[in-house]
């Protein structure tokens, strides 16, 4: 939502569900969630700093961030996508996040292989 316009996001995101069920035959609001599921991240990294270093620290992510970067990384790809229109982008990202590509999923996976690769730093957690 840009500059308060509840009721254009609304109208953009519902446009963007239709859509997608047309293109996917699955129900929109069942596709939405399979998409939700599969970009939201389940770990993440934080920095932190010890005796002058900082690592990357490897944690759990709570339920309500999950879901906050899930949303955020659904938008920033469709924003980036090409496409006619708003509803369009986001509906191809939609079906692309449900079957397991576009860029949000690749997202979530850089993310975790990020995780994987500090996990020798995980006794630093706080």
């Amino acid at each position: 939502m840009h500059g308060g316009k509840k009721s254009v996001a609304q109208h953009v995101f519902y446009e963007a569900l239709e859509l997608a069920e047309a293109r996917a035959n699955k129900p929109g609001l069942e596709l939405f969630n399979t998409a939700m599921q599969n970009v939201m991240p389940s770990v993440e990294v934080r920095p932190r700093r010890v005796g002058g270093a900082t690592y990357q620290v490897p944690v759990e992510v709570p339920h309500y961030r999950q879901l906050a970067l899930g949303i955020r990384w659904i938008l920033e790809a469709a924003r980036k996508r090409g496409g006619r229109g708003m509803a369009q982008k986001l509906s191809a990202e939609f079906v692309d996040a449900a079957s397991g590509l576009g860029a949000a999923v690749k997202r979530r996976e850089d993310a975790f292989k990020m995780a994987e690769a500090n996990r020798a730093f995980a006794h630093l957690r706080w």
